[in-house]
């Protein structure tokens, strides 16, 4: 139904991810140019109700303006960036495991919205988007008679 990693999947390939860190730092002693850059994903829950679709995004850290929200056909993208602090000139990093950089995460809704009713909200580090269903996607109750 929606084109979302599963958390576990998730969860490996990070464990993964940080084992390979672990490998390269202990070959190397530390950072190399080798590694590769790296992408990060906010993460996501969309949920359902009768008349709503319902997307909310851990943004952490990200001014509301640097982010963009769009839909084509029945695809959300939220796309965003999250700007590196200022660096000290007299620290040296121990470990960096915050995430930086540009996002850009597309979903396919499973139901057709009202376009000009859909409503961002940012409160806390989390973007909540709220997608109207249109009027045929919404489920329709039929009842029976009883004779």
């Amino acid at each position: 139904m929606f084109e979302i990693m599963p958390f576990r999947a998730r969860k490996e390939l990070e464990n993964l991810r940080r084992e390979m860190d672990r490998l390269w730092e202990s070959f190397f002693g530390g950072k190399t140019a080798l590694e590769p850059t790296e992408t990060w994903f906010p993460a996501l829950d969309v949920t359902e109700t009768k008349d709503n679709l319902v997307v909310k995004a851990e943004l952490p850290g990200i001014d509301p303006k640097n982010i963009e929200i769009s839909l084509s056909g029945n695809v959300l993208t939220i796309k965003g960036e999250k700007k590196q602090e200022k660096e000290e000139k007299d620290e040296n990093y121990h470990l960096v495991e915050r995430r930086y950089g540009s996002f850009l995460r597309s979903i396919k809704l499973p139901v057709e919205v009202q376009e000009d009713k859909i409503e961002a909200s940012y409160k806390n580090g989390v973007l909540k988007i709220v997608l109207p269903k249109s009027e045929k996607a919404k489920k329709k109750e039929i009842k029976i008679k009883v004779e």
